[in-house]
């Protein structure tokens, strides 16, 4: 498609709109940009599906503040006319401060953000201050549209709702949500879903929130699913030494960049985050993960605007987000999904810029080089690395060195090495990812283990290719003093007694039990707590509608008793009935 300038837009837009963009560096649209924004702007509803790294986000925000801005009626302080939902905070955060900007040079609309992390009444508090826009993810949004009594009042006037990363936010399992979300809204309304790929649960989704709907669809040349500016390759390595392979390779690239190295677990993250710190001082490492809850902005933003740096991430990192100068994607190894490939490589090379991503493969996992191709479209380059043995050794003595120094790490190295064997053994590819095709021992010399840790996978495994150093693992105490204190009254009153106690004992009997049934249980409770909330949900709306036919029969029988009242009254009138007559009627 031919580069357009936004002026060469048919349906034209307003002064302050082109003034930001400009401002912002955003002189041309894309494709995905000059496809939607005409269709929204003339009436329709849109499903869009383009590339991660197109310019999915002013597809969407600038006919936003087009349709806003050219209702005749002034919007009030507290009158909703457009709602974004997104899949993660981190999205949402950076939506909205890309809506600030444009809001800049328009004052009579605001904005306000609803994702977790405060309470319900702040978020209430700040509706009231006046709200015509609301970005939200959707666990909140639902939460302040069943709370919120009088913002049901204030979405009446909606005119364009937008779900960003649809089939992300169908991933996350907010289907349900999503439901409830569409049920408080007006059906009256323009519709825009916006996503890097088309599911089944997506069609289902444009069929009910969507009236016929303009079905878009921008691929990049050759049809595949990443960015033409993309550079893709994976480089094969021996399982013990994929960390010194990736350690050296940073340091020949350089630290004046940025790099995003996804790992598979929170656990992972925590423990080589900081042993990649260790091992490369010379540069910023940041860790962010799911389960870091308020810390996961923070540390978003201060690697966002760093000059340089290195963050470590789980694929909680891996959609949407739009980082400058992202430069190398290093994948520790293949993701959970086929589409989390795609979108992890997509958080470099955005909107036309070049970038990096090398994906690291074991010799039993080249069959994924295929697969990715097939699956994806994603063709990867082979990258040859030769090994450092110096690396090696540094890496190790480093890793097995911080264990010694903290039991913390020594506990972050264990969780992180049993997390990262379960995942694996949970891999969507599992044709192609097999547990039983991985030396666990070597898995182990990889983590820097000091033992191998006890746990089910590992029974009947052949680990003896793991050497571990000479150590009695109960002499390595915690930095924290108060944690140590207590480590050595539950290890002293275990050489008295043979049983651990308290904490200890609870958690050698949670470990005791596999991994797969710990999800299942999980999974179980889950559905309980689902069940359970639809029938309160149906009992609600049964007693709802209940009282209602209630109150409607006790009117009707009201009206008909009257009106037999207002008949015997003119008979005695009329001296049709005597007195006592009327009054045996009456009842008096």
């Amino acid at each position: 498609m031919k580069t357009q300038k936004w002026e060469e837009l048919d349906v034209g837009l307003s002064d302050s709109v082109l003034t930001t963009l400009k401002q912002l560096g955003f002189f041309n649209m894309t494709p995905v940009q000059a496809t939607c924004i005409p269709l929204l702007l003339n009436g329709k509803d849109v499903a869009a599906e383009a590339v991660t790294g197109s310019g999915k986000t002013l597809a969407f925000l600038i006919p936003l503040l087009e349709m806003l801005q050219k209702r005749n009626e002034k919007w009030k302080t507290m009158e909703v006319g457009a709602i974004i939902v997104s899949p993660t905070r981190e999205l949402a955060i950076q939506i909205s401060e890309i809506l600030e900007e444009f809001l800049k040079r328009i004052p009579l609309l605001k904005q306000v953000l609803l994702v977790g992390g405060v309470t319900l009444q702040k978020d209430a508090e700040k509706l009231k201050k006046g709200a015509n826009i609301i970005v939200a993810t959707p666990g909140r949004l639902k939460d302040i549209l069943s709370n919120y009594i009088n913002l049901g009042l204030y979405i009446k006037s909606l005119e364009f709702l937008v779900l960003d990363e649809a089939d992300r936010l169908l991933d996350l399992g907010f289907s349900a949500t999503l439901d409830s979300i569409l049920s408080y809204l007006p059906r009256l309304r323009r519709t825009g879903l916006f996503s890097a790929t088309q599911t089944k649960e997506l069609q289902q989704l444009i069929r009910a929130g969507l009236r016929n709907p303009a079905l878009i669809v921008v691929k990049e040349k050759s049809n595949v699913s990443t960015p033409v500016n993309l550079k893709n390759s994976f480089t094969i390595v021996q399982l013990e030494y994929k960390l010194p392979v990736m350690i050296d390779f940073i340091r020949s690239v350089g630290f004046k960049t940025k790099y995003m190295i996804f790992l598979p677990t929170c656990a992972c993250v925590d423990y080589f985050s900081r042993v990649i710190q260790a091992l490369l001082p010379s540069i910023n490492v940041l860790a962010l993960h799911g389960k870091m809850k308020s810390k996961r902005y923070k540390v978003f933003d201060k690697f966002r605007y760093a000059e340089n740096g290195i963050l470590i991430c789980t694929d909680v990192m891996a959609r949407g987000i739009d980082i400058s100068e992202i430069d190398w994607v290093l994948q520790y190894d293949p993701p959970s999904t086929a589409s989390s490939f795609v979108h992890r490589c997509g958080r470099t090379a955005r909107i036309g810029n070049e970038g990096n991503a090398l994906l690291f493969l074991l010799e039993t996992e080249s069959a994924y080089v295929d697969f990715i191709k097939r699956n994806q479209k994603v063709e990867l380059r082979q990258m040859e690395r030769e090994l450092n043995e110096e690396t090696v050794d540094e890496c190790l003595q480093c890793m097995r060195r911080m264990q010694q120094r903290d039991r913390l790490m020594f506990d972050k190295a264990n969780r992180a090495f049993v997390s990262y064997v379960q995942a694996y053994n949970k891999h969507e590819c599992n044709l192609i990812l097999q547990l039983k095709d991985i030396d666990l021992g070597k898995l182990a010399m990889g983590f820097g283990l000091l033992r191998m840790p006890k746990m089910p996978e590992l029974k009947g495994k052949n680990v003896s290719s793991f050497i571990g150093p000479e150590i009695d693992v109960n002499t390595i105490p915690y930095v924290h003093k108060q944690r140590e204190l207590r480590r050595i009254k539950r290890l002293n009153e275990y050489r008295n007694t043979g049983v651990w106690t308290n904490n200890q004992n609870r958690c050698k009997q949670k470990r005791a039990e596999s991994w797969s049934e710990t999800k299942k249980r999980k999974l179980e409770r889950r559905e309980k707590r689902s069940k359970r909330k639809e029938r309160k949900e149906l009992k609600q709306q049964f007693l709802t509608i209940s009282n209602k036919k209630k109150r409607k029969r006790i009117s009707e029988e009201d009206v008909e008793q009257l009106a037999k009242d207002v008949a015997l009254i003119k008979k005695f009138k009329k001296k049709k009935i005597s007195q006592e007559e009327f009054d045996a009627a009456f009842q008096v």
